[in-house]
């Protein structure tokens, strides 16, 4: 198991207060090696800030690319890699429209977009505005990449701490620990004759790294008066077959991920993250990315794994839809259909759901993705069965959908 990032969450103001970045990055200094000093790898250290329309001021949006630009420059000296500048907001309906631009104008800032919330309902205005920012992006790089960059949130609350969905609520900091956990799986069910073996396996495991993380998590929170707000046990792969989360849904008996009893497996592996005894943060579940993720890539691209399938594993266990390989000529009318779905499905479950969408410049579906970054794993574009939306759903109104309790 990896640490995937050590997030820290706060407020740095606009223009950017210096003071509060330089904080927030000797934080990390000294987190980051007390983590590495238990034994585990920390593959990055990110910075998140509140919703970017309360960051710089509803009458500023037209100065988001320069506040990309800032943190951009403000990193290096802080020692951190990457940071989320949060959503654009339903309220602030002109906020969706500035994101490609300042996505364009830095290589390691994040944003997202809100859909849809308990509070706030489903916008059909906003999941329309997030679909064209997915097509937009596409176009700034030749091979769709920025894109990466970009999610459309679903019931997505403060605190998560996997890009690009995490963003920060109030002025106090925080921090929480995103880890790269699917080995944890793969490792349960190896050997297990049981699905209550594996299981449990895999709660014991979970928690015995958890201890070891919240302690030194505590002893940080104490040191320097800033909130540990917890740990995302997403059980997130790697572009390896012994990391995959699709390894360890084929080592419970599915020969292949996206067959009938992938969703069963899917739900016992989120069960087991919701079951362990941690102090539980961001999505914790059943994390799908289809290109960081060597199995399910390869499954995609057999055609075995499905879009629709993806969405299917979300009502069960799942985060959402993550990397996902799409036609270059895909619309944003196709996408939002799909974004639509994912959003009610988002509330009438009263969970988080997240989708980053890929459409690659000049492929079709079929094609071979020929992606040259080490944490993507190639795979196929992926068939996006979906056409634009008629009325009353091709509107812009707000409508809601009462979570299902039994």
């Amino acid at each position: 198991m990896k640490i995937r990032s050590i997030t820290y969450f706060f407020n740095p103001g606009w223009p950017l207060d210096e003071s509060k970045i330089q904080a927030a990055g000797a934080f990390l200094a000294k987190a980051k090696p007390a983590i590495m000093a238990a034994g585990y790898e920390v593959q990055t250290t990110r910075l998140a800030t509140i919703p970017f329309p309360l960051l710089i001021g509803v009458d500023k949006l037209s100065e988001t690319p320069k506040l990309a630009e800032a943190m951009k420059a403000a990193l290096p000296a802080a020692g951190v890699d990457y940071a989320a500048l949060g959503p654009a907001l339903i309220e602030v309906p002109e906020s969706y429209q500035v994101i490609p631009e300042a996505i364009a104008a830095s290589q390691n800032i994040f944003f997202s977009g809100e859909m849809a919330s308990v509070e706030k309902g489903i916008s059909l205005k906003a999941v329309k505005a997030c679909a064209e920012v997915i097509v937009h992006c596409s176009t700034i790089m030749p091979d769709g990449f920025a894109n990466l960059r970009f999610a459309a949130l679903a019931n997505v609350g403060p605190g998560a701490a996997f890009f690009p969905a995490a963003y920060h609520a109030g002025d106090e900091p925080a921090f929480a620990i995103a880890t790269e956990a699917a080995d944890l799986a793969v490792a349960a069910f190896e050997n297990a004759k049981t699905i209550d073996e594996g299981q449990k396996e895999l709660i014991t495991s979970l928690e015995s790294n958890a201890r070891k993380l919240v302690s030194i998590a505590e002893s940080l929170e104490h040191r320097f008066a800033v909130k540990f707000s917890g740990i995302d046990f997403s059980l997130a792969p790697f572009p390896e077959e012994s990391l995959s989360l699709g390894t360890a849904v084929e080592r419970m008996g599915v020969p292949k991920v996206g067959l009938h009893g992938s969703l069963a497996a899917a739900a016992i592996l989120a069960g087991a993250v919701e079951r362990s005894d941690f102090p539980h943060a961001g999505f914790s579940g059943f994390m799908q990315p289809i290109l960081e993720d060597a199995v399910l890539a390869q499954r995609a691209g057999e055609g075995v794994l499905t879009i629709k399938d993806m969405l299917l594993y979300s009502a069960v266990s799942g985060t959402g839809l993550d990397t996902v390989p799409l036609p270059g000529d895909v619309t944003s009318e196709q996408i939002g259909a799909l974004l639509l779905d994912l959003a009610a499905l988002a509330l009438r479950l009263d969970k988080p759901l997240t989708a980053r969408l890929m459409p690659l410049p000049g492929k079709n579906a079929g094609d071979p993705t020929s992606f040259d970054f080490a944490y993507f794993a190639n795979s196929r574009v992926m068939s996006l069965e979906a056409m634009a939306l008629k009325s009353p759903f091709s509107g812009e109104e707000t409508f809601w959908l009462k979570p299902h309790h039994y």
